[in-house]
C-alpha cells in the first residue's frame, strides 16, 4: 500500500494544473484502490475546496471532481493561512475537505512514499 500526497498551488481555473492533480490522483484511486491518496490545497488552490463551482457545458469542474476523490476515500485538506489571506476561510468548504495547518501538511509529506506537486 502506497500513501501518495498531492500538494496543489494553482488557481482551480485558468490553468490545467489544479484538473490535472486530479485527474492524476482519481486514476490512481482507480489503479491501485489499496493506495492512500492526500491532496493539500495551498494557495490560489484554496478556493478549488469552494462549493457551489458552475462552469460552461463541457468544461471540467474541480468542485465534482473533488467530491469523486474524496468519496473513494482521499482526504483533502486547505492550507488555513492561505484560506485566510483570501478571505475565505470562514466559508463552507467541499463536505469532506477541512483547513487544516503547515505541520499537518509536513506529517503528510514525512509519512508518504511519493509527493507530487502541481
Amino acid at each position: 500500500m502506497q500513501t501518495i500526497l498531492f500538494i496543489i498551488n494553482d488557481a482551480p481555473y485558468g490553468t490545467e494544473k489544479a484538473y490535472n492533480a486530479l485527474r492524476m490522483a482519481m486514476t490512481i484511486q482507480k489503479e491501485d484502490e489499496t493506495a492512500i491518496v492526500r491532496i493539500f490545497l495551498m494557495a490560489d488552490a484554496a478556493t478549488a475546496a469552494l462549493p457551489g463551482q458552475i462552469t460552461p457545458q463541457g468544461y471540467y469542474n474541480l468542485e465534482r471532481m473533488i467530491r469523486s476523490v474524496i468519496s473513494k476515500g482521499a482526504e483533502v485538506k486547505i492550507c488555513g493561512s492561505c484560506a485566510e489571506a483570501r478571505g475565505i476561510g470562514k466559508l463552507a468548504l467541499i463536505e469532506g475537505a477541512q483547513l487544516s495547518a503547515m505541520k499537518e501538511l509536513v506529517q503528510w509529506t514525512l509519512a508518504s512514499d511519493k509527493v507530487i506537486t502541481f
